[in-house]
């Protein structure tokens, strides 16, 4: 069911009995904020108590929300004047849908702080990239001495924003293809979609369901907003904006109507005037990396940042941790066999698993797997066949990989993180590269991707100090 049926420009908040579905990150400040505000809250999360942050349960309760744990009751949700949905729970779960059929307003946690913020946002989204994205550009207006919130799906709410005691010049937030199904006005400064590509298949029906939730970025900007795209998209290449927007294109290669390209060594843009930014000490591997900062550099442009803070981000900005992080390396294991290793935890779909093992032309272990997101592994598979030498695959899609990788590279499971690295390791000869790009999500092993990589670099500490 479309939520757009179900409109409500204008949510009263004091007084109103207020659902917060979800008792994730976004919830809890959601909840808290609203409390703050005069509404009478309720928090609803199918969850066991024991399982939830002990911290925001007991913090909710004392701003004297009404916690139900264990599980959803339908009666709350129907009795509710509006639903503030969490990320993490779907539109089509049994209860939202009756919610919906009673046209009981339901909003995200994201379009209700944005329609409660002044500040400019700028707003990235795509299947891959969005935190380096988010955090380059938020490292860019620093430099410009511009005070900057940086947050939404990267880590930090918005509504913590709001909370919060800094005033801000720019608001740069991620925002996933879930917060992207419960907005209704949200309408960003700029918004950049770096790229499409079949994701979170056991969450939406198809591929093109999934395209339409990020292309919602834009469906509500006009007349002097911006959005930025990523043209060697095969999606992005043949989308077309809302009408009256400035639409800017990037891509590697220069070519009719792109403002942004690679090209001798240089990054080239002419959004105002044509400028040219030095990548000697650009850091960061891969094309995808290229493409990230073509994006980054086209809204500091657009936002009209001098050329200096932008050469000082693109040549400081250091990545990430969990995204092509080179790990581990200096015991006497190592040191004798010369291998390096590489953590790619965030690599959670095909697609960025495939931007991983393109991103070197070294002979490589990949390690792959984790829990099944409804994809199919043939891009994987075709990726691999060049240089990836052997394969270990973990976690629940093991078995779905291994019968798409048979008969095309060698192979082994491996039952923990610690196993797959000790296999992967005596796969590789000197000057090999292992390769944890697992195309899967974490949540059949590890709490979350982080936890994921920590796991990786133990493994690999372990194995370079003879453990």
């Amino acid at each position: 069911m479309n939520i757009a049926q179900h409109q409500n420009p204008s949510l009263n908040i004091p007084g109103s009995r207020l659902l917060v579905a979800g008792l994730g990150i976004s919830g809890y400040w959601a909840a808290k904020w609203l409390a703050e505000q005069g509404a009478k809250v309720t928090v609803s999360d199918a969850r066991e108590a024991s399982r939830l942050n002990a911290e925001f349960l007991k913090e909710l309760h004392a701003l004297g929300v009404t916690l139900e744990t264990g599980e959803h009751h339908k009666k709350t949700f129907l009795e509710a004047d509006a639903i503030v949905l969490s990320p993490g729970v779907p539109l089509d779960t049994p209860f939202m849908k009756a919610a919906l059929q009673r046209q009981i307003p339901v909003i995200g946690e994201m379009e209700l702080a944005a329609r409660h913020v002044d500040v400019p946002i700028i707003a990235v989204t795509g299947t891959n990239g969005k935190t380096t994205v988010t955090s380059f550009l938020g490292r860019m207006l620093e430099n410009q001495g511009a005070a900057v919130f940086v947050g939404g799906n990267i880590g930090t709410p918005l509504t913590a924003y709001l909370m919060g005691e800094m005033k801000a010049d720019y608001l740069v937030v991620e925002i996933s293809s879930f917060q992207l199904d419960t907005i209704e006005q949200f309408s960003p400064e700029i918004s950049i979609i770096l790229n499409i590509s079949p994701d979170h298949l056991d969450r939406y029906a198809d591929y093109p369901a999934y395209i339409h939730s990020k292309l919602k970025i834009f469906k509500n900007q006009g007349a002097g907003q911006t959005v930025i795209l990523n043209d060697d998209d095969t999606v992005l290449k043949r989308t077309i904006p809302s009408e009256g927007t400035f639409v800017l294109r990037y891509g590697l290669k220069k070519r009719a109507g792109i403002d942004a390209f690679i090209e001798n060594g240089g990054m080239l843009s002419a959004v105002t005037e044509k400028s040219r930014f030095n990548l000697s000490a650009f850091s960061l591997s891969g094309a995808h990396n290229l493409q990230n900062l073509l994006a980054v550099v086209l809204a500091g442009q657009a936002l009209g940042l001098a050329p200096e803070p932008i050469q000082k981000t693109i040549n400081e900005f250091r990545g990430l941790p969990n995204r092509l992080e080179r790990v581990g390396a200096n015991g006497h294991w190592s040191l004798q066999k010369k291998v390096q290793f590489y953590n790619d935890s965030k690599a959670t779909n095909v697609d960025a698993a495939v931007r991983a093992v393109q991103s070197f032309d070294k002979p490589l272990i990949l390690i792959a797997g984790g829990r099944h997101k409804g994809s199919n592994y043939q891009p994987l598979v075709n990726a691999c066949k060049d240089h990836v030498k052997g394969a270990v695959f973990i976690g629940e899609a093991a078995t779905l990989l291994a019968e798409a990788f048979t008969g095309e590279i060698p192979f082994s499971l491996g039952a923990t993180m610690q196993d797959a690295v000790k296999k992967a390791a005596h796969m590789a000869k000197s000057g090999d590269v292992v390769l944890l790009a697992p195309a899967c999500s974490s949540f059949d092993m590890f709490e979350n991707y982080n936890q994921r990589g920590r796991a990786f670099k133990s493994a690999v500490e372990g194995l370079s100090n003879g453990r």
